[in-house]
């Protein structure tokens, strides 16, 4: 069963002419004694039977056309499969011969008999269709005159009362053709907008499911560099981690070892590879703590203060520097991430002036600001120019200052350096407070 309007209408234009036809013909077999004579039913007869091997052959000319667009479709081919009639293609000679063969045959037939106008006002469904747009006028017009004949009593007019039924029923018919022309001009309108939009519609979909794949190739893309500079990030902070934590730890075990070997006393040498054997054991718990990712073990139960201080008196009895670690401001909960992160430079700074600096004094400040915390690490060392080795840490280091700013600039902190040769240094490193 036809599903659309549109196969609706295919269906109508396909097997209506028959129904039309057979309908005329009954109505008008039974007025035939009053209207017709014995010579004009076998007519009618000739003409009933011309006008079905006329539509029987329309109709076989449709199918073929309709099976050669399924086997080559063009840009515009209908659906295969679809009802084989051309009306909805563009009018060609043949529609054109097809229309003016039957509207022939209705003409006459209502000449014979009006009631075959039943037959003829098929011209005024699809003359639009199978004419060329100045022909289909023409073919409304000589239907509008069979169907106003029949109305006014048959063709042709007997009286003058019939010839001005005539002229009165076909001014009629050419406002409702008029109409009706009007009305379905709107609506092919209305259809090529739709056909329009449709494809219009069609273009966008395609677009956007382009875009949608560009965008699905990009977020994989985005996913994959995310997850490379994850790897990159954390591979930064391992190795500064270890460089922070097993490398300071190692250096000071060394300089525990060094100590131990160079004095004979038995009981100072001890002292020396004890703190050696703690260095060692805090440094593989410090290893172990950064590859979990966790904080540095000296403020697992100190606030950052607390474990400056101890870090400072540690690093002083270790060094025999002369140390002083001073606080300023109102002290405050620190994020554990700001706060391993200013131990960390603390620890590194001190550890750079253990190894480089020969200094005998020094000094740890951590300030509370208003808007930003502050850690100031200084020494009376011999200093250094910090533009004596471009591209290399001026401290000598793999990491040193590199790792220093590194961890500061992920708080979108930042960490300076005054020093020159002869002058000491001074390390200062700045975070906000709303960092991380």
């Amino acid at each position: 069963m036809p599903t659309t309007v549109e196969e609706r209408w295919r269906q109508f234009f396909r097997w209506g002419p028959y129904g039309l036809l057979a309908v005329a013909t009954v109505i008008s077999a039974a007025a035939a004694e009053m209207l017709m004579s014995g010579g004009e039913e076998v007519a009618a007869g000739a003409l009933v039977l011309a006008a079905l091997v006329l539509q029987a052959g329309w109709n076989r000319h449709c199918a073929r056309a309709a099976r050669a667009r399924d086997r080559e479709p063009g840009p515009d081919a209908e659906p295969p499969g679809t009802a084989p009639v051309l009306v909805f293609g563009a009018p060609g000679p043949a529609s054109v011969g097809y229309f003016t063969l039957r509207t022939a045959l209705a003409f006459a037939l209502t000449w014979l008999n009006p009631f075959f106008a039943i037959y003829a006002c098929i011209g005024y469904f699809d003359a639009e269709h199978l004419l060329p747009r100045r022909a289909s006028r023409v073919g409304l017009l000589v239907t509008a005159v069979t169907m106003a004949g029949s109305q006014s009593g048959g063709l042709p007019p007997a009286a003058l009362v019939n010839w001005l039924a005539f002229g009165g029923l076909f001014a009629l018919n050419l406002s409702l053709v008029a109409v009706f022309s009007h009305l379905g001009g709107k609506e092919a309108e209305k259809a090529a907008e739709r056909a329009t939009t449709i494809a219009e519609l069609g273009r966008t979909n395609a677009r956007l499911e382009q875009a949608l794949a560009e965008n699905a190739a990009l977020q994989a893309q985005l996913l994959l560099q995310a997850r490379e500079a994850g790897v990159a990030h954390e591979r930064r902070r391992l190795a500064a981690e270890i460089h922070d934590t097993i490398a300071q730890g190692l250096t000071g075990v060394i300089a525990q070892l060094q100590a131990a070997a160079a004095i004979p006393d038995r009981e100072r040498a001890d002292v020396h590879l004890r703190r050696a054997a703690d260095l060692a054991r805090d440094s593989l718990g410090e290893a172990r703590r950064s590859v979990r990712n966790l904080s540095p073990v000296a403020l697992e139960h100190d606030t950052l203060p607390e474990a400056l201080r101890k870090t400072v008196a540690e690093w002083a009895e270790r060094t025999g520097v002369d140390t002083r670690f001073t606080v300023t401001g109102t002290e405050l909960p620190l994020h554990g991430e700001v706060a391993a992160t200013l131990l960390r430079i603390a620890q590194e700074a001190l550890s750079n002036a253990a190894r480089h600096s020969g200094a005998s004094r020094a000094g740890v400040t951590l300030s509370y600001m208003d808007d930003e915390i502050t850690l100031d690490v200084r020494d009376d060392g011999r200093g250094f120019d910090p533009l004596a080795r471009p591209g290399h840490d001026a401290t000598g280091g793999g990491f040193g200052l590199d790792g220093m700013r590194s961890r500061a600039e992920r708080l979108t902190g930042s960490v300076t350096v005054e020093t020159a040769p002869g002058e000491g240094t001074a390390i200062s490193a700045r975070v906000p407070w709303g960092a991380p």
